[in-house]
């Protein structure tokens, strides 16, 4: 029965060179000689955050927008980073900003993508897997199918396909 996993999985090698690049920017740049701006990948077990420190929030908003840059010259997607998360005091007039990487495919989502195969009357099956979702059908052609049909629903995520078995 022809088969696919649909994953959130960054590609964390060109994410930390995106970082490296970062950092070489930010060490050249006139505007943060002498501050204390860095971007810094934590891995914390399963978890992976980014860390932006700067010495004020306009400064960690320069600090950002260099990243998000960085990010997308190395054509990883921005939508895998949490930038919603609140800029905190780091002590004195420092300030820092966390931005976790989302990988995996939690369970709120995975439901959502059963519904929406669920709801789309293709002849197609959605199981959650652990962070991933395997979507299998009697056709391959409606396969790809659910594929355009996630890749339309689901914009908020960058959602990836592999594992195509036949």
């Amino acid at each position: 029965m022809p088969s696919f996993d649909t994953v959130l999985e960054p590609n964390l090698v060109e994410l930390r060179n995106a970082v490296d690049q970062t950092m070489k920017e930010i060490g050249t740049r006139f505007d943060f000689k002498g501050s204390d701006a860095r971007v810094e990948l934590a891995d914390k077990g399963k978890d992976k955050t980014l860390e932006l420190f700067a010495d004020s929030d306009f400064q960690i908003g320069q600090v950002r927008d260099v990243l998000l840059a960085k990010l997308t010259k190395r054509s990883v997607d921005v939508r895998f980073l949490d930038l919603t998360a609140k800029i905190e005091k780091a002590g004195g007039d420092k300030v820092k900003q966390s931005l976790r990487i989302k990988s995996g495919i939690d369970a709120e989502t995975g439901k959502k993508i059963q519904g929406l195969l669920k709801a789309s009357k293709l002849k197609v099956q959605g199981a959650i897997q652990g962070d991933a979702v395997r979507v299998s059908a009697a056709k391959r052609d409606d396969l790809q199918t659910a594929i355009a049909l996630l890749r339309k629903e689901v914009a908020d995520l960058p959602l990836a396909f592999n594992n195509f078995r036949d």
